[in-house]
């Protein structure tokens, strides 16, 4: 069987599902504690504390569970939206990963968690308050373009989807990401990805194998505002589809939540 399929859910790979995730909690909370110190030094010391996280649990990933990813294309290192298919909590790791000053727009109430929270906020995560609706996204797009007139962006990584999609689920795209471009003049970099079929959505039951994640061709902010959308959409579908595909999986094209 190629690598580049997901391997199967024996006894064994349940087993090793159970000793990846106490190896990954410990992993998490010895890292966070003695990564402390480092936020004196703002976001590179808490980007420092991240990479080493981030390539800890890859590395118990390809130990315990089998599980490697492949990154395809060219992620991007200057200021840039960065705009993912999501299917799962292993894209989340390995578009961070990939990128050298992630950023994230995260849940208010998940920045002001002790440890976790003030990590969030020193890599440059930006919060959100879903319940202000359109004032939300206005405060948002303030905070980024006050950080590009400071010391940078980075890398946001947004979810035009608003959430984690099964294989072959497509839900509608949020204009969010078409807000922020057009209200910061950034480019976007679309990014497609197969990692649902080896992560579940809920996160048991993982497989073997290689999982895929590709930065496709940037949209600069010269592409018009009308359109935007749909073409970006299309092109993340159709991308993640062909990974997908490659990996054994023939989504249903016009399968839709409800």
């Amino acid at each position: 069987m190629s690598d580049y399929r997901p391997g199967p859910l024996t006894p064994l790979q349940y087993l090793r599902n159970v000793t990846f995730y106490v190896h990954a909690a410990i992993a998490t909370l010895l890292i966070g504690l003695f990564g402390l110190v480092s936020l004196r030094d703002g976001r590179r010391g808490a980007n420092r504390v991240g990479d080493r996280w981030i390539a800890h649990l890859a590395w118990a990933a390809r130990i315990h569970l089998g599980l490697r990813c492949e990154v395809r294309g060219t992620p991007p290192t200057r200021d840039i939206i960065v705009a993912a298919k999501h299917q799962c909590f292993w894209d989340i790791l390995m578009i961070a990963q990939a990128v050298p000053r992630r950023a994230f727009i995260m849940k208010r109430e998940v920045m002001r968690v002790p440890v976790v929270g003030w990590f969030a906020w020193k890599v440059g995560c930006i919060p959100i308050d879903r319940r202000k609706g359109r004032d939300a996204m206005a405060a948002i797009s303030s905070q980024i373009n006050q950080r590009l007139a400071g010391d940078g962006l980075g890398q946001l990584i947004i979810y035009p989807e608003g959430t984690r999609t099964l294989p072959g689920e497509r839900r509608p795209y949020k204009h969010g990401v078409s807000t922020i471009r057009a209200s910061t003049g950034l480019s976007v970099a679309p990014v497609a990805v197969n990692t649902g079929l080896f992560w579940p959505r809920k996160g048991w039951g993982i497989r073997p194998g290689t999982a895929i994640i590709e930065f496709l061709p940037e949209i600069g902010p010269e592409a018009p505002r009308e359109g935007f959308l749909p073409r970006l959409e299309a092109e993340i579908e159709t991308a993640s589809d062909r990974l997908m595909a490659e990996a054994g999986f023939t989504p249903i094209a016009d399968q839709r939540s409800s």
